[in-house]
């Protein structure tokens, strides 16, 4: 395997030629459209044959919602062990809320193909947002979760779910142990009829973290009550925040430090973003709003603005500037190989459970490819 990162005056032709592979393999394994089209610093996976070893028992999730493309499911699925369906709902009475389209197309796919789907449980409010005034009722009421409880055990046995993931966001900090023992409930319940139980982390660097995504969150107590965690290690670049990465590397490795002080390392995975933004500039907090983009859509951007891609060794993520048709400044962060293969050494060095990806709607090949030499997933 190499990392090729594309030069002035490359092309596709002189590229394949230099690493002795078809452009037609260069080309797909890096979702290069005719008539391939580079962009200066664009970072090209070199994939040849290699032998697996399949030593690594990586835990690969990704979300998707029930309208998840076909073509990218399809293409996506064979590289995952699980897939998390976003998501189930709740009442404040304990009843459940099915998706708005129906998630038996992912299920069909993914149970065939020994792929272990996993249900999303999110408190969202009729409105979509996360609601944590659903989760103070739920997790202080204990009929209220036993119906819960039996209303995911039915529809895990109608449906052919392996496992919950419950993604609980904005918890009170007075539900801080409530929720860690709804979880823990949850976990036994599941545990009893062979299913798993996983919970997402906002990502903490310290136990008395102050803020409203953190307080309510005890990784010590939660490591204990669920089977598994997913540290939501993305999102420090976001839609209202200034340009930066998604997911710098510094800051991940802070969590995963703080977070193996209070949960073993194998029931830990890794989160991975799935996309990249575009901030047009200048920033003014409260006003600029970035728009969210794909990581073949980020390059795209660059080739069609003439942008030189940049790659910050401290954050390990790529980035590049551009302005548009009416004159406005952009900043745009993403991912591509090197920010992928920066995350899977840290995976390998704390050795941990696996990864999770939000989301699985675009698809993002070299990156699932890179994933599979590095941890043999096929």
């Amino acid at each position: 395997m190499d990392i090729y990162i594309v030069k002035p005056g490359d092309n596709v032709d002189t590229i394949a030629a230099i690493f002795g592979i078809s452009v037609t393999k260069l080309a797909a394994d890096n979702q290069l459209t005719y008539p391939y089209p580079l962009a200066i610093g664009q970072a090209l996976l070199i994939l040849y044959n290699y032998e697996e070893t399949g030593d690594y028992p990586l835990v690969a999730n990704g979300y998707a919602y029930p309208f998840i493309d076909q073509i990218v499911l399809e293409e996506t699925l064979p590289f995952l062990t699980e897939i998390s369906v976003f998501s189930y709902g709740f009442t404040t009475e304990g009843y459940l809320i099915p998706p708005q389209i129906d998630d038996s197309r992912i299920l069909n796919f993914a149970i065939p193909a020994n792929i272990s789907p996993i249900l999303t449980l999110t408190p969202f409010d009729e409105a979509g947002n996360f609601n944590n005034n659903y989760i103070h009722i739920l997790v202080n009421n204990q009929e209220t979760i036993n119906t819960l409880i039996n209303e995911l055990l039915w529809i895990m046995g109608q449906k052919g779910y392996k496992g919950v993931d419950i993604d609980f966001e904005f918890i009170l900090p007075e539900d801080r142990i409530p929720f860690a023992s709804f979880v823990e409930k949850t976990r036994s319940a599941m545990n009893e009829k062979g299913y798993t139980v996983s919970v997402a982390l906002a990502p903490k660097t310290s136990a008395d973290q102050p803020g409203l995504l953190y307080e309510g969150k005890d990784y010590k107590l939660l490591g204990e009550a669920a089977n598994s965690v997913l540290l939501m290690t993305y999102e420090w670049g976001y839609t209202y925040g200034p340009p930066m990465a998604v997911a710098p590397l510094p800051n991940v490795r802070k969590v995963v430090d703080y977070a193996i002080t209070e949960i073993p390392v194998e029931k830990i995975s890794l989160g991975i973003p799935n996309y990249g933004y575009d901030w047009p500039l200048p920033y003014e907090r409260g006003v600029t709003a970035a728009r969210t983009i794909g990581n073949i859509e980020a390059i795209e951007i660059a080739i069609r603005y003439g942008a030189q891609i940049q790659y910050d060794e401290t954050s390990q993520a790529p980035h590049f500037n551009y302005i548009d048709e009416n004159f406005t400044q952009h900043e745009v962060w993403f991912e591509d190989v090197r920010s992928m293969s920066a995350k899977f050494s840290l995976i390998k060095e704390y050795n941990l459970r696996g990864c999770g990806y939000w989301q699985l709607m675009r698809l993002f090949k070299s990156n699932w490819l890179l994933l599979n030499y590095e941890f043999d997933i096929l």
